[in-house]
């Protein structure tokens, strides 16, 4: 199956657009190290300044697939967000509820949105620099899995590998289904 195929028949894009004209802040093209209040980047490349992360600048070319938006998936997937990763996608078919706000960043408006699409337009709004991708399925079914394990080989930025699978599941059959069934596939 071509990767593409896919985005049109369960990607939720087409809520969430990341260009959306209520986000005050504008794209930055290239990272500076100018401490301002404008720059939404300037404390994280105080790393770089404190020789901590040699070229930080660098993150903005790696790719990352989130399994699961719920509680570890929505923290990480907003701190890798907020942090300038380039390219960032989640993979969930869970729906938003109200049980869900008094630990997710999901707001009451989003109930019932599937997590990915609400996950996304948060994400979008918080950092549009980020080219964020959403798949509202289940990965443990076949067909779902071979196209899960296409965007491991070519989702990442330029059409190659991406660089690291968080699993942030909290739904047992589904992580012991990543976990033994197929990790040698991944290596």
């Amino acid at each position: 199956d071509d990767v593409s195929d896919w985005s049109s028949d369960v990607c939720s894009s087409d809520l969430a657009d990341a260009d959306d004209a209520s986000n005050p802040r504008a794209k930055v093209s290239e990272l500076s190290a100018k401490v301002v209040d404008t720059n939404p980047y300037s404390r994280l490349m105080a790393l770089k300044k404190m020789g901590v992360v040699p070229n930080y600048e660098s993150i903005r070319h790696k790719s990352v697939i989130i399994v699961g938006v719920g509680g570890v998936g929505s923290v990480a997937s907003e701190m890798l967000v907020r942090c300038g990763v380039g390219k960032l996608i989640i993979f969930d078919y869970d729906k938003v509820e109200l049980a869900n706000m008094n630990r997710l960043f999901y707001t009451p408006d989003q109930c019932g949105m599937s997590k990915v699409a609400a996950a996304k337009k948060s994400l979008s709004f918080i950092n549009p620099d980020v080219e964020i991708i959403d798949f509202n399925y289940d990965i443990t079914t076949v067909d779902n899995f071979e196209h899960f394990m296409g965007m491991i080989e070519k989702g990442g930025i330029g059409g190659g590998r991406v660089d690291i699978v968080l699993s942030c599941v909290d739904n047992f059959q589904a992580r012991h289904h990543r976990s033994e069934e197929h990790t040698s596939e991944l290596q």
